[in-house]
């Protein structure tokens, strides 16, 4: 029976990822164009239930799902002056009609404020329009110049999930800002995926933005992984696109706005953080199987077997559990375990002919794979109860593994030792001044993640760069 080790995976986690995404058949990266891949069959199941995850927590909290065009004129691109900047080298740009040249180009949305924002004008009248909250899941494109990877770093970012809102005042803004944090928390708890919240530094926050908060994972190699963010861009975007309302007083102002964005990156971390030498482990609520049934072969007994494996198979469905039975012939059970295994299958049940006799079936959890027999009257409770127990002790090792990998450091040589080892998050003491946190990337040719947004506590000694009184503590890490 195979145990579970990480040993590979960690050692060997960008050759581990693609012959993961490629032989369990999730993503196909091979796609003729370089940073762009193929959601498989099973691949897109496991995103169905993270987009679906997400339009829940988006639902309930009072979002509305839109969906826009991809395309965005130069015009609007260009209105808002610091945004455009900072992706003017990621645009694609579509110039020709058919034979035609365009007289304006359009661009493929980097991101959507500039394409959603012009809307935005014409649908906000009066102060009882707001707040306005929407949010789409789409694809955004980006030009990228870096070494692509499966959904890590890519050119077409084919489930971009977005939340634009509009609100009447700053304190309208931040409340948003918090339940848009909250979300996040709610999601990557869902997925089990540990994560740190930090406060950008305001030399890498979103452009046109007050602040952004950012939610860093720490990946199987030692980097870093931003996984989402969400800005408060204050007034600037209505600004410039002329976004008002009437106020309640009968005055007009400029709404005040927040944006929020999760990629495929949260699928990737999914993937990633909970893996095995053997393949992924699922998240049993995000598993497009929970339970895989294999009858062991038998020239006498295997009717037998068939109809008690389909059986269990039904009465577990009654239970809203989401079962297969792997009838496939011409395979040996040891490849069928292997098979399910690699695609991370929460739990399997193998029946066989002594279990016939004993009314009994075997039960592997994948995480573990502790091996136990069950009656089958009891399976129903035994398998929920498995379901749960492996969701937790997920969520909990996994955030066990990544608080190891996080370092608070009073000295700047040891942070850079931690780092080149790319052993996970260094802390450090900071003045808060731009100068030192640039030193410090500089000094350790790494990238700040910001400062912890859940992290209060009194500090009491002095910046490591410039010795001055410390004001917070500064993240910083190798970061995809």
């Amino acid at each position: 029976m195979p145990t579970s080790t990480r040993e590979k995976r960690d050692k060997h986690y960008g050759e581990w990822f693609r012959n993961v995404l490629i032989n369990a058949e999730i993503l196909d990266y091979r796609y003729p164009i370089k940073g762009c891949g193929v959601w498989l069959p099973y691949g897109y199941k496991i995103r169905k239930h993270v987009t679906s995850l997400l339009r829940e927590l988006h639902d309930t909290t009072g979002h509305q799902e839109v969906r826009f065009p991809i395309m965005v004129t130069e015009t609007n691109l260009r209105k808002e002056a610091a945004h455009i900047k900072d992706f003017e080298n990621e645009v694609f740009w579509v110039t020709y009609g058919g034979l035609k040249p365009l007289e304006i180009k359009y661009a493929l949305r980097p991101t959507s404020e500039t394409a959603i924002y012009p809307m935005l004008r014409m649908w906000i009248r009066s102060h009882s329009d707001l707040p306005m909250k929407l949010y789409q899941i789409g694809s955004v494109f980006r030009y990228e110049t870096k070494t692509t990877r499966p959904i890590i770093r890519v050119r077409e970012v084919t489930t971009f999930k977005e939340a634009h809102t509009s609100h009447a005042t700053l304190k309208g803004a931040e409340a948003q800002i918090k339940e848009a944090t909250q979300i996040y928390k709610d999601f990557f708890d869902a997925c089990g995926v540990p994560h740190v919240v930090s406060r950008r530094p305001d030399w890498d926050k979103f452009p046109g933005a007050l602040y952004s908060v950012s939610f860093d994972v720490i990946m199987p190699d030692g980097r870093t992984l931003q996984s989402g963010t969400v800005h408060n861009l204050g007034q600037n975007f209505s600004k410039v696109f002329d976004i008002q309302y009437e106020t309640l007083e009968g005055n007009h102002d400029y709404i005040w706005q927040t944006c929020y964005g999760i990629s495929e990156r949260g699928i990737g971390a999914l993937l990633s953080v909970h893996g095995d030498d053997n393949g992924i482990v699922l998240m049993p609520s995000l598993a497009p199987i929970q339970v895989v049934i294999i009858p062991i072969p038998h020239e006498e007994r295997g009717c037998e077997i068939a109809e008690l494996c389909e059986q269990v198979a039904e009465k577990l469905r009654t239970l809203n559990m989401r079962v297969e039975v792997d009838r496939r012939d011409g395979l040996t059970p040891g490849a069928k375990f292997f098979f399910w295994e690699l695609r991370g299958i929460p739990v399997r049940l193998e029946i066989g002919p002594k279990d016939i006799q004993k009314r009994q079936a075997i039960i592997v959890r994948r995480d573990t794979f502790e091996k136990s027999a069950c009656k089958i009257g009891d399976l129903p409770s035994k398998i929920s109860l498995m379901l749960k127990e492996m969701t937790e002790e997920l969520r909990s090792k996994a955030w066990e593994r990544m608080h190891r990998r996080v370092y608070r450091v009073g000295d700047v040589d040891k942070a850079k030792q931690l780092l080149e080892k790319k052993a996970g998050i260094v802390e450090l003491l900071w003045c808060g001044k731009a100068e030192c946190g640039h030193k410090l990337e500089e000094k350790m040719n790494a990238t700040v993640l910001g400062t912890p947004v859940d992290i209060a506590e009194k500090i009491e000694d002095n910046c490591v760069i410039c010795g001055k009184r410390a004001s917070d503590i500064i993240r910083l890490s190798i970061a995809y």
